[in-house]
């Protein structure tokens, strides 16, 4: 290998560098990011205070007996869509990731055949009432400590109201509204 050999070996890397170097250069200018003025995101404050406001609106809902009386069945036929891919709502539905629902008001908790449910619920006791369904769909980790519901609950009242009156409606013989 001669001198020449050399200096072209040498001479087209020393050129790819300051190609590349000169294309980082001028794409630099093109493009300029913002400086940023303070690092990092600000976060939502997570005090107490925050807290006892966001619990408020939840205790000032109206009693579920007072929201029944107005309940749109049609609508928490619709709102109990997003509950579809776990629960069965037809007569002699099959439990699927969640029990079938059909004839849940006034049953026993934990009670549907063939299903098994988590510690949590057996537990609790008692029937699924008004009130019980109203407090478990609003937040069910929050009424059933460790279960093994993944659904977040739904925020508002009047939703849950008519999806109450809708699985009222789903038995041979619905249950009495409570007065």
């Amino acid at each position: 290998m001669d001198a020449n050999e050399v200096n072209k070996v040498a001479g087209a890397i020393l050129g790819m560098l300051t190609l590349a170097m000169g294309i980082g250069f001028f794409s630099g200018a093109l493009v300029s990011p913002k400086p940023l003025v303070k690092a990092g995101y600000e976060l939502p404050d997570n005090t107490g205070a925050a807290t006892a406001t966001a619990a408020a609106p939840a205790a000032a809902a109206e009693p579920i007996a007072k929201r029944l009386a107005s309940a749109d069945v049609a609508k928490g036929e619709v709102a109990a869509k997003k509950c579809v891919s776990c629960h069965q709502f037809v007569k002699d539905g099959k439990n699927g990731t969640g029990p079938a629902l059909y004839g849940i008001v006034n049953r026993a908790k934990g009670a549907a055949a063939g299903f098994k449910y988590s510690a949590g619920l057996p537990a609790k006791g008692g029937n699924w009432d008004y009130a019980a369904l109203d407090e478990f769909i609003a937040n069910p980790k929050a009424y059933i400590a460790g279960t093994t519901m993944g659904f977040a609950g739904v925020a508002r009242p009047d939703e849950r109201a008519n999806i109450i009156g809708y699985l009222r409606s789903l038995a041979d013989t619905p249950a009495p509204l409570p007065q």
